[in-house]
């Protein structure tokens, strides 16, 4: 019977960590046989300097993230006898910020954004496996790290006000990108992110943010 620590230990070998999981249920639209869903996110410190000197960041082919997450993923997923879900790809879409919420390891942060207990708000998830067994799991109560989080840095993390509280003005933020104040975000990502003093201990490096940063104002 596949266990999460045999999970955990395989993913570690990809610099890949559990973000974590639970229990499918029949209203969540999968094949029957599937019973839990585990969330896989990059493993820090060491996630960026490992996947940029794999294959798919060596050919010169676009995606080379997305590429390499489905390759290792769907191998993993192949080799539980499970399948393998993604946050890129296309329509459907799956819905991995409820998936998030309701593995208990992540929370809608005060800006909305997803706030994780280790990555912070620099959670990303590179993929999801659904197997076929119903896999123990840790107990929950686990509690938000914004709950004991008084100074909320990331409601002022923001230069140009564009994600606040209130919510996100996205031609806003663009705006502010192309700005030369801007390039500080472009460079060591999101203001906002790097706001969270859980993030701040994630060890992420700025070349990954800047990586995502720029992909996403393109």
């Amino acid at each position: 019977m596949t266990t999460l620590a045999a999970i955990a230990k395989t993913a570690a070998g990809q610099h890949l960590g559990i973000f974590g999981a639970f229990h499918l249920e029949p209203g969540d639209a999968m094949s029957p046989d599937l019973k839990t869903l585990v969330l896989l996110g990059p493993q820090e410190p060491g996630f960026w300097a490992h996947v940029t000197t794999e294959p798919e960041w060596l050919d010169a082919t676009p995606d080379p993230l997305d590429r390499w997450s489905r390759r290792i993923i769907g191998t993993m997923a192949c080799g539980l006898g499970g399948k393998a879900y993604f946050p890129f790809g296309g329509q459907p879409y799956h819905p991995f910020y409820r998936w998030a919420l309701r593995s208990g390891r992540a929370w809608a942060s005060p800006v909305t954004l997803l706030v994780h207990e280790q990555a912070g708000l620099f959670v990303s998830y590179r993929g999801a496996i659904a197997v076929k067994d119903r896999l123990e799991l840790p107990l929950a109560g686990i509690k938000s790290p914004c709950e004991i989080c008084e100074a909320k840095p990331c409601l002022t993390g923001c230069p140009p006000r564009a994600l606040t509280g209130s919510g996100y003005n996205l031609p806003a933020c663009h705006d502010f990108l192309d700005t030369r104040d801007g390039g500080d975000c472009l460079s060591f990502g999101c203001g906002v992110r790097r706001a969270c003093p859980v993030s701040q201990a994630y060890g992420r490096l700025p070349e990954q943010s800047s990586y995502h940063m720029r992909l996403f104002h393109r």
